[in-house]
């Protein structure tokens, strides 16, 4: 029981991860149409915010102490964090919890790249065919990542977890089973809860606001809505952009989990959108339905005990899933009717 236990914990854990990308995939697919290959680079954007801001905030500033002298005889110099310089007693926290803090650069900033990458790009590609839309938003990502590789360089950042949420918690007491049976790290437990409020907060935004309304409506019928005198396309520019803010503060949020390099977003991108195409294109509750299933099925296979019985099968479970979906429903999971299929 508390190998399952541990392990169920493990696949939320990842899909989570693959519910949160894919998640902005299917946002921008049912507004746009639009199969956007650069999503995962929007997520290894969002990492690297948080190693800029992290950078930002503990670059030292030098200078010549002239009362105090090396053993030379020349002035000390004396180096400063620019946390400390400009918040003071406050920089200790600062640095100590830079993580969850650079979310506050992470969502303007993720909102801007967002909205400027369909307004200066993606627009000009709404009619033309999703192979067109592949190639073109798969090399944007490759310029992403070397735009990022030229001022981070290729070796990954590893970025602290808040001393706070250092150690394990011990799950399995919750449970009711013996203390220290199922114990897990308490960052993990963070991000999981992280995502639930993402989203939350996406499905509710979407469902309780008039602006989510219209959206939906859109995406349903799109013409009709444009014959209200509503302007849809630009509310579909600003779901673009919440759609990179989701990818991003994901990014954000995993850096303590897996140090981030410019590659970072290709290691989830295929996945995300396997994810996504056996959730149901265009379908937001089965892209995070598929994204939990995968990433506990994946949990799963990975065991010793699994891998003993059928080897390797850690690696393809998720592919192996997906044709077997695909095969038996092709539009998915949740898929609307005559998506991905014919």
């Amino acid at each position: 029981m508390d190998a399952i236990l541990a392990q169920l914990l493990n696949g939320l854990d990842k899909g989570a991860a693959y519910a949160l990308i894919a998640l902005g995939l299917t946002l921008v697919f049912g507004t746009l149409g639009v199969v956007n290959f650069a999503h995962g680079a929007l997520f290894m954007l969002g990492a690297f915010c948080a190693v800029a801001f992290r950078q930002f905030i503990t670059t030292e500033t030098v200078t010549i102490d002239e009362t105090q002298l090396s053993p030379w005889g020349t002035p000390l110099e004396v180096r400063t964090p620019m946390a400390e310089q400009w918040f003071g007693d406050w920089a200790p926290f600062l640095i100590d919890y830079s993580v969850p803090i650079s979310i506050v650069l992470a969502i303007p900033f993720m909102l801007l790249v967002g909205i400027a990458m369909e307004r200066g790009l993606i627009k000009h590609f709404y009619k033309r065919s999703h192979a067109e839309q592949i190639l073109v938003t798969f090399g944007l990502a490759i310029v992403l990542q070397e735009l990022v590789k030229t001022f981070f360089g290729p070796n990954p950042w590893p970025q602290p977890i808040p001393s706070d949420f250092r150690g394990a918690a011990d799950v399995g007491a919750w449970f009711g089973m013996q203390a220290g049976a199922v114990t897990y790290p308490l960052w993990r437990l963070v991000y999981l809860l992280f995502a639930g409020v993402i989203l939350g907060a996406v499905f509710a935004f979407l469902r309780f606001t008039t602006f989510g309304m219209v959206v939906r409506a859109g995406m349903a019928d799109r013409e009709t809505v444009g014959l209200l005198g509503i302007n849809i396309d630009r509310r579909f520019t600003i779901m673009f952009g919440i759609a990179a803010v989701v990818a991003g503060l994901a990014g954000v949020m995993y850096t303590p989990l897996l140090p981030p390099n410019y590659n970072l977003g290709m290691d989830f991108l295929v996945l995300s959108f396997v994810v996504v195409v056996v959730g149901g294109m265009g379908s937001l509750p089965g892209a995070v339905a598929a994204g939990f299933l995968l990433g506990i099925l994946q949990s799963f296979a990975s065991m010793t005990q699994i891998k003993a019985l059928i080897p390797g099968i850690d690696q393809i479970i998720i592919y192996f899933v997906a044709v077997v979906i695909l095969l038996v429903r092709p539009r998915g999971l949740l898929g609307r009717r005559g998506v991905m299929e014919g």
